[in-house]
């Protein structure tokens, strides 16, 4: 059998727990550190990144995909916006750490979380995508995100100005 099948078929998603908070840390650390993913130059420390994924576990919107018993990937959906208007939109967030993409991890996890946000209620989700990260615009087309607008320099990163690609897919 072909090992990259193999490799694939071999991703569970699961919701994330406490225990995963360093592992998600360390992929989350990688992409401010090295990508344009997320547009900040600081990374969470420990106690950071537990924060984080503690906020939410209690909303139940984290998930990780593990792969030969380690995490490769985790996927989250938060509010858009804090104004009572927007209680219905979520905004999704899916990272895959370096060594694992391409594998279709990336996919489990954005599937997982496009249903967990249904389930919850939530009538849309929003994606915010670097404009060059094609891989992640594909990604989210697939799943029926259409594009809704482009807003050019927003945002600044590794001394150049950045594009930011907004995608929505309606859940209800």
């Amino acid at each position: 059998m072909n090992p990259l099948y193999e490799r694939q078929r071999a991703v569970t998603v699961r919701p994330a727990r406490p225990d995963d908070a360093e592992a998600v840390r360390a992929i989350r650390n990688h992409a401010v550190e090295h990508s344009t993913a997320l547009w900040t130059l600081t990374p969470l420390s420990a106690a950071e990144g537990a924060a984080w994924l503690a906020a939410h576990l209690e909303r139940g919107s984290a998930f990780v995909a593990e792969a030969a018993g380690e995490v490769a990937g985790f996927a989250v959906f938060g509010p858009w916006r804090q104004f009572d208007g927007y209680r219905h939109t979520v905004e999704d967030s899916v990272y895959v750490r370096e060594d694992r993409q391409g594998l279709g991890i990336g996919s489990a996890l954005l599937g997982t979380v496009v249903a967990a946000a249904r389930e919850a209620g939530h009538h849309v989700v929003v994606a915010g995508i670097e404009a060059g990260n094609t891989a992640s615009i594909r990604l989210h087309e697939r799943f029926g995100f259409r594009h809704a607008g482009t807003v050019p320099e927003v945002g600044t990163k590794f001394g150049r100005w950045l594009d930011l690609t907004l995608m929505h897919l309606r859940l209800s």
